[in-house]
């Protein structure tokens, strides 16, 4: 048993979190709030698998109810034309800004738009080939940030301006700024300085305009900016309390990836045909076809052999080309959500092992990355003056985070051999991801690098063509084809939204349906861990909040060298129960 006392450092850190971080205390905000819809999600899992799968999938439902109407909105339409007149003008670019989840969609926008003129560069003239690099995104913390979440950086509006005048946002330019909860400091940091420099504003967002109003400043400074186009598509609390990489960000997806090809179908009216005549229509199509028994039971089967492998304390390597942006965008933000081992470079061998990673069979390392982004890297040289200047706390002073470029290419994600993902574990599994039909090229690569794993599975969503080998694991619906490949990209956040957080509630680390192993790596998750501690113990917001901070130190005094760090929240729980730490 351990007793956690309650250091006055600890009570120190929760008053001056209380009285001057109020614009952090978000339990007012729908998106962090607990879905009544979703309440059993714990025991429908505890049920079975499938009923879990069922549970999760009904979020999803609320989107299309809000988005038909946005999309018929006049502001949909004003975003669309904005593209259309920045593509057609001689320069300017389509921005994408966002942090954590919406940092990783806005490279993930920008990478849709460059592969269509990749793929289809046989159709192209010369001129239309050179809009490829007329689109950009700006990911807080820089690129490093898709792979590996960084520290503290939404929280300062400073630094996403300084991203933003880096980039060169200015006139011309049609800036998309995409927030899952409408308050993240860093992004609205970057559409300050893009609306100052002239380019044409939007601000995407999933939480009431007027609740954001009512409560914090930096909401309401860039909600009422005139020179600001407002979308705020509000479709109700997550699935999973406060994960907003759920329902928020699909949201967010959806809308951006739309405005993209019908701006491209303006642009090119011979690609029109090829997409979907109503956008909402065809969402709900997707989320049809991810709830028919073939789309439940594949979810299903996927949840149970990632739950068996880590139950066994086992290691998951999916393979993946096409959709590398997806599957890291999911793995990248298991890690903050369930306090799983974040992703470890090559140099890191001290850490341990992700459960979750990551590898593309096609290409070594470097050139992976180029290849999946369709451009080089943007990484930040980050030095401990930068952090100084940013007010940071002391620890990223002395230690400045290491997320340059030569820091982003020792995550090996290419088709090196990975014997750190094999050796001395009970189970470790190569998952060759498939989304429709699938070059063989990329199935014999594929086959190659898992050779070396004990267990190898081939997982398809979509239909496959008639000549692929029969997959393990099949979630099985149809996917339209579309310029911009849009829906594949969507079924893949989609499935992986349910089966990580099933795997998760599976394993028992979700209560009723809040997020309850949660990292506080930012206020906003700090504020979050506090709510969620408060709840599950009985206990008031500040007593809460010193035992949170003191947990944090007990877990900060400890060497966690080759062993996964308990998360604070778990620990303050634990000590609270009288429970073994």
């Amino acid at each position: 048993m351990h007793n956690i006392p309650v250091s006055d450092a600890a009570r120190a850190k929760a008053r001056d979190f209380i009285e001057n971080e109020t614009q952090f205390h978000l339990g007012f905000l729908p998106t962090e709030q607990s879905n009544p819809i979703t309440a059993t999600l714990e025991e429908d899992f505890k049920r079975s698998t499938l009923a879990g799968v069922q549970c999760l999938q009904r979020g999803d439902r609320q989107i299309p109810i809000v988005m038909r109407h946005v999309f018929a909105g006049a502001k949909f339409e004003a975003l669309v034309e904005s593209i259309v007149e920045t593509l057609r003008a001689p320069k300017g670019r389509i921005v994408f800004s966002g942090c954590g989840a919406t940092g990783r969609l806005s490279i993930l926008l920008e990478s849709l738009w460059r592969d269509f003129f990749h793929r289809r560069a046989a159709e192209l003239t010369k001129e239309e080939q050179a809009l490829a690099d007329r689109s950009a995104s700006i990911m807080t913390g820089g690129d490093f940030a898709l792979i590996r979440s960084v520290e503290f950086f939404e929280d300062f509006a400073e630094g996403g301006r300084r991203q933003a005048a880096a980039l060169g946002v200015g006139e011309g330019d049609t800036f998309v700024a995409i927030t899952e909860g409408g308050e993240t400091s860093s992004v609205l940091g970057t559409l300050e300085y893009a609306a100052e420099h002239g380019a044409k504003c939007f601000l995407v967002f999933n939480n009431p305009a007027d609740i954001l109003r009512a409560h914090l400043d930096r909401s309401r400074k860039a909600i009422d900016d005139p020179r600001v186009t407002v979308l705020d598509i509000y479709c109700g609390s997550m699935s999973l309390a406060g994960s907003t990489r759920m329902q928020a960000t699909t949201s967010e997806q959806l809308l951006c990836s739309c405005a993209l090809e019908a701006a491209l179908c303006r642009l090119m009216p011979r690609f029109a045909p090829e997409t979907a005549p109503d956008y909402t229509s065809a969402f709900e199509e997707l989320l049809s076809g991810l709830e028919s028994p073939g789309g439940r039971a594949g979810i299903a089967k996927a949840i149970e052999l990632e739950k068996g492998i880590y139950d066994a304390h086992g290691r998951v390597t999916y393979l993946a080309d096409k959709c590398m942006l997806d599957l890291f965008t999911d793995n990248t933000e298991r890690s903050p959500t369930f306090m799983l081992p974040p992703l470890r470079s090559s140099r890191e061998r001290a850490l341990a092992q992700s459960w979750a990673f990551v590898k593309n069979p096609l290409h070594p390392t470097e050139e992976c990355w180029s290849e999946m982004m369709r451009r080089a890297p943007r990484c930040l040289e980050f030095t401990s003056e930068d952090a100084r200047s940013l007010g940071m706390p002391q620890r990223f002073i002395d230690s400045p985070p290491l997320i340059k470029y030569s820091d982003l290419v020792t995550y090996m994600i290419g088709n090196e051999p990975a014997p750190e993902r094999i050796d001395g574990f009970a189970r470790a599994a190569a998952v060759t991801l498939s989304v429709g039909e699938t070059d063989a090229g990329y199935l014999a690569a594929a086959d190659r690098l898992a050779a070396a794993w004990p267990e190898r599975v081939r997982f398809q969503i979509g239909r496959a063509g008639t000549d692929a080998p029969a997959p393990d694991i099949h979630i099985d619906m149809d996917i339209p084809d579309s310029p911009l490949e849009i829906w594949k990209h969507l079924a893949v956040k989609l499935a992986f939204n349910c089966l990580s957080t099933g795997t998760m509630a599976a394993m028992g680390r979700v209560a009723g349906n809040w997020m309850s192993w949660v990292s506080i790596s930012n206020k906003k998750l700090i504020d979050r861990g506090i709510r969620l501690l408060s709840e599950l113990g009985g206990v008031g917001y500040e007593e809460s909040a010193q035992r949170i901070f003191a947990a944090e130190e007990w877990v900060q005094a400890r060497d966690w060298t080759g062993r996964e760090e308990p998360c604070a929240v778990q620990v303050a729980l634990a000590a609270l129960k009288g429970a073994a730490v």
